[in-house]
């Protein structure tokens, strides 16, 4: 009887055990899809939200700005645009200075992003360039890219930068007149980079971009913003630049780099802003610039004060960054064929600020 009494007992023991883990595994596995589902409904609303809002809005860090950006990118098709017949625009002032100022493109990339950012790049503002060069790891014939023996990855931008300038120093040094370098989510106004460039010489050892004044006793220049360099500029980095201690090969941030390797080389750096004080060279997209939506970090590097609104943004503005493929056709569309009837743009004077 007693041993019947406690076989009873523990087969209810064993049962109400068994029944309860079964209930804690259903309820994790409940728990476990809806959490699943949570997760992709974020994932879908902040790629969503990285759509149509500025970068500045979900993250302050820089690498973290690329990593998300690049993550989000999807291959898409390319918007093509009618330039035969301009608007009836008169575009022959700007014809001149193309003549005139020869700027050499070269646009950071790799072989990833040929065709989700580089290829965009190329069929929007980069065709404006007078020489145009695509820099990767690898070349690729048929983009074209160049590719210079430097491995992938950010801790290598630096040793990238520095032999893709030795490259466009010994084929097209007598090309060309200035010397930009930008990334593949840069995005460049190529005639209002010639008429600010118009009031310099080219051999000047000078170099011009969005100025951060941090590290650098003149400051330096954002990668992301593209900076320009002056024929003696160049000539200066490759020639007397083979020293470790006055130019870093590799390794370090490519920018402060090769700030202190201009530094180091008498390259001075130069004031951009205009006649205004507006800046021309900007390091993140319009948006971000135009609402001030700045991380705390910004307001330490920027040398103009992390000003805001739209009379801190020239109306001559050059560049802009953290420009993702789909904002680059917007831009090319606002830029060059959205107009108002009846509003005739006249010719600003913005370079007297600058003295030359």
């Amino acid at each position: 009887m007693f041993g019947g009494t406690q076989s009873s007992r523990l087969t209810f023991v064993f049962g109400l055990a068994f029944g309860l883990g079964i209930s804690f595994l259903l309820t994790c596995f409940t728990s476990l899809t809806s959490f699943r589902k949570t997760i992709y409904h974020t994932s879908n609303t902040f790629r969503s939200f990285l759509d149509t809002q500025s970068l500045m809005q979900v993250t302050t860090n820089e690498k973290d700005m690329h990593d998300i950006m690049d993550r989000n990118i999807k291959p898409i098709k390319s918007v093509l645009f009618n330039d035969s017949h301009f608007h009836q625009d008169d575009n022959s002032l700007a014809k001149d200075l193309e003549k005139k100022i020869r700027v050499l493109c070269w646009v950071m990339t790799c072989p990833q992003n040929l065709d989700k950012k580089a290829i965009h790049v190329r069929k929007t503002w980069a065709k404006r360039c007078n020489i145009l060069i695509f820099i990767s790891s690898v070349t690729n014939t048929s983009f074209p890219t160049i590719g210079v023996n430097v491995s992938e990855g950010r801790e290598h931008l630096t040793g990238k930068t520095m032999q893709a300038f030795r490259y466009v120093y010994q084929h097209y040094k007598d090309k060309a007149d200035w010397f930009m370098k930008a990334d593949d989510d840069t995005y460049v106004i190529l005639e209002n980079l010639r008429y600010f460039l118009n009031d310099y010489k080219t051999t000047d050892p000078i170099y011009f971009g969005h100025h951060f004044k941090t590290f650098v006793k003149q400051g330096y220049y954002s990668g992301g913003a593209g900076y320009v360099l002056s024929k003696e500029a160049l000539t200066r980095l490759i020639t007397k630049g083979n020293d470790p201690r006055i130019c870093r090969k590799d390794g370090g941030s490519e920018d402060l780099e090769l700030g202190k390797c201009m530094e180091n080389l008498g390259v001075k750096t130069v004031n951009s802003t205009d006649a205004l004080g507006r800046s021309r060279f900007h390091c993140f997209d319009p948006e971000t610039h135009l609402f001030g939506i700045y991380g705390d970090w910004y307001y330490q590097y920027d040398a103009n004060g992390a000003k805001k609104g739209t009379e801190s943004i020239s109306d001559y503005a050059i560049s802009f960054h953290y420009v993702p493929p789909q904002k680059m056709y917007a831009l090319e569309f606002y830029i060059y064929h959205l107009r108002p009837y009846g509003i005739e743009s006249g010719h600003q004077h913005l370079n007297m600020h600058n003295g030359h």
